[in-house]
Formats: C-alpha cells, sequence, structure tokens
C-alpha cells in the first residue's frame, strides 16, 4: 500500500476542522485537493495553494490519502459511495481517512468491503487541526494504520491505534460525552449562581481556576462570561448529535447513562430553539424557561 506521504492528499469537507487539517498540509509543503459542498469555503485555501475539485471523486483523484470531515453519517456516505463519490468508479488505492464523527457501526457499514479504510477520532479544535496538535486515536486495519501514520503524525501530537474500524468513532464518542456533560454542568452552575444573587463573572473565573475544571471547562467559562457564541469551535448540533450516538451506544449494549440521557436530551432541545449553528456553550440558553414557553 502506498505510503501517505508520497503523494496529494485530499481534504473533503471544510468545516472548521477540516480547514484546519488542510492548512496544516499546505504549511508542511504538502499538495492538497479540496472538496466541499459549498464553494465559499474553498476560496481561501485555493490562494493558500489548494486545487478545488467540483466532486469528491476528482478531488480524491490521484491522492495518496483522502481525509473525509463532514457533518454526519450520511454526508460521510454521500462523499464515499453517492454518484460524485470517491468510491463510485471502483476502489480507492490510498488510505481513507475518516474523521468525521459518526455511529461506529455506521462507518463499518459505509466501508463495506473496503479495507483501505481509517476511522479517526479527533480531540482538539481548529487551532489545534492547524497547528498539528491534535489527538488522534485510530481504528482500522493495522497495515492500513502503518500506511497512514506518517500523514497522521503531521496532524497530531499523539497518534493511536486502538484497534478495529469503528474504535476511534467510539473513542471520540466517549470523549464528546465528557465535554457535553462538563459544559452543560459548568452552564448550569454559572445559571444557579446568578439566579443565586452571586456575580456570574466571579463564579465563572473561580470555577475556571479552581480543581473542579478541566481545561475544557476553562476554555468554555469563556464563552459563557461573554455570553458570545458565533463563531463556533464546535456546533451545538454536532454536539447533540454526538451525545444522541452515544446514549444509542449505551442503549445498545444495555446502559443506563442518566448524565449522557440528559445532556442528549437538553442539547436536542437547544438545537430546536434555533441554537444549533452557535458554540455548544450555548446549551446556556436552553436552561431557562421563556416566559410562556413549556420548556
Amino acid at each position: 500500500m502506498t505510503r501517505t506521504t508520497n503523494g496529494p492528499i485530499a481534504v473533503l469537507g471544510l468545516g472548521a476542522m477540516g480547514t484546519g487539517l488542510a492548512t496544516r498540509l499546505l504549511d508542511q509543503g504538502v499538495q492538497v485537493r479540496v472538496w466541499n459542498r459549498t464553494a465559499e469555503r474553498v476560496e481561501p485555501l485555493v490562494k493558500a495553494g489548494a486545487f478545488a475539485a467540483a466532486r469528491p471523486a476528482d478531488a480524491a483523484a490521484g491522492t495518496s490519502a483522502a481525509i473525509c470531515s463532514v457533518a454526519d453519517g450520511e454526508a460521510l456516505g454521500t462523499v464515499l459511495r453517492g454518484p460524485d463519490g470517491v468510491l463510485a468508479g471502483g476502489p480507492y488505492p490510498g488510505v481513507l481517512i475518516c474523521a468525521s464523527t459518526v455511529a461506529p457501526d455506521e462507518v463499518v457499514q459505509i466501508a463495506g468491503d473496503v479495507t483501505s479504510v481509517l476511522d479517526v477520532g479527533m480531540l482538539g479544535n481548529r487551532d489545534h487541526a492547524r497547528d498539528g496538535e491534535l489527538r488522534l486515536f485510530v481504528g482500522g486495519e493495522e497495515r492500513v494504520f502503518n500506511a497512514g501514520r506518517p500523514l497522521l503524525e503531521m496532524l497530531g501530537k499523539e497518534v493511536v491505534h486502538l484497534g478495529a474500524l469503528g474504535s476511534g468513532m467510539r473513542m471520540k464518542l466517549l470523549l464528546n460525552l465528557l465535554m457535553g456533560i462538563e459544559v452543560q454542568a459548568l452552564a448550569e452552575a454559572s445559571e444557579l449562581a446568578t439566579a443565586s444573587g452571586l456575580d456570574r463573572q466571579l463564579v465563572l473565573k473561580t470555577i475556571a481556576g479552581s480543581g473542579f475544571a478541566s481545561p475544557v471547562m476553562a476554555f468554555k467559562s469563556k464563552r459563557l462570561a461573554s455570553g458570545r457564541f458565533d463563531k463556533p469551535d464546535f456546533r451545538l448540533r454536532l454536539m447533540a448529535k454526538d451525545l444522541m450516538l452515544a446514549s444509542k451506544q449505551a442503549a445498545a449494549v444495555g446502559l443506563s447513562l442518566p448524565l449522557a440521557t440528559a445532556a442528549a436530551e437538553t442539547h436536542v432541545r437547544a438545537a430546536g430553539q434555533g441554537l444549533g449553528d452557535e458554540d455548544c456553550a450555548a446549551v446556556v440558553r436552553a436552561l431557562t424557561a421563556k416566559p410562556g414557553s413549556d420548556t
């Protein structure tokens, strides 16, 4: 199998993480071919030296690896298996890296009989992606992992092979479950503080500097303190999706996860209130019922 640093790399899907990955590769002198469903996100990367393709299949043509970073399983299936997809014309000769967060069983189903697939759970934000500071948790056959490892090590400061295909998604869902619960807990604490007459800013500063705060909570406390949830680090609707996936995974193996279930319900409600494209810390806005509402 071709090693993934021997040729151009395709990046399919240019959200916050996909754009960061493509930028990182360009900064490292790698030839990059990009595709995105909407064209406006392509233009800055083209100016930086990337080649823009009209279809996923065209972006992947002649590359040694293709990184798919799209919103959900339906989008991933279309990018790989659709009429314009990477696999529409037959097997892909390089390594297919599924960095989209989808159900573990779904990535296995989409891969089908294609063995050159890795699923990669990415821990970090857009800045980590751009700077090669991600932590990457990988599922897939060992020979495919070994072929893709040079590329993965260019993108992340830590690369861990967890086992069979789907393992990367299982780890990612666990990590996002923790983040969703932590951020909601922080939001709940800040709302209770305000309702109790405490100074919101002081409370958030105290929590962020305490032993109770994880790095995520310390980071998100700044969002809550400012009340600004635009230009999201991680969209609330994606967190809602991932919490629901984690809850379904738990139900499938007979586990009851009350915290995960409650967080999923809150995030789904927040997305239904029109907060889906704001940062996930905007879940705080779903905690207080509006006059005349039944939420």
